[in-house]
């Protein structure tokens, strides 16, 4: 069977990560769902090769292949915890730690958008006010929540003066 027109081509990522934009650099690491799939599991605790395979049911060389990835990018570190045979953990580093606000406000914002009748399958509890909680992201300055009609881009000192993008 041949693949669709364009089908194949459409499967091809662009390289972002050299673009003179923030998100598309994020994109490029994070923009893979099964990327952030490995961050989520491993911010409920996961570490093992076996526990994220059984966990997500992805195919062997793709996990391989992601958590790879994800330890050249900083966002896991491989320690070993068994050497006959070799086998390790993956552990968030500050790096990767860092990516949970983004869940947490992709959870939010599948709560709003993407839960039927049935209610969230997850509820997040805030530990150090003992409250459950959903993400909001707000100014830095005057902690009001953000909204994209209130928010203005502005070339910062790292952008090039010739970027088309």
């Amino acid at each position: 069977m041949q693949p669709l027109s364009g089908y194949a081509d459409a499967m091809k990522r662009t390289d972002t990560s050299g673009w003179p934009c923030t998100v598309a650099r994020s994109v490029d690491v994070l923009g893979d769902h099964w990327n952030l799939l490995l961050i989520r599991q491993a911010c409920l605790g996961m570490r093992r090769f076996d526990d994220f395979q059984s966990a997500l049911g992805i195919g062997r060389n793709i996990l391989t292949q992601r958590l790879a990835r994800l330890v050249d990018e900083g966002i896991f570190t491989k320690i070993p915890y068994q050497e006959s045979p070799a086998r390790y953990e993956y552990r968030l580093t500050d790096k990767g730690r860092d990516v949970y606000p983004i869940l947490a406000a992709m959870a939010a914002w599948g709560e709003r958008w993407l839960t039927g009748p049935e209610g969230t399958p997850l509820v997040l509890h805030h530990t150090s006010c003992g409250h459950d909680m959903r993400a909001v992201v707000v100014c830095s300055e005057c902690a009001e929540p953000i909204d994209v009609r209130s928010v203005r881009a502005n070339a910062g000192p790292g952008y090039p003066k010739a970027a088309t993008r």
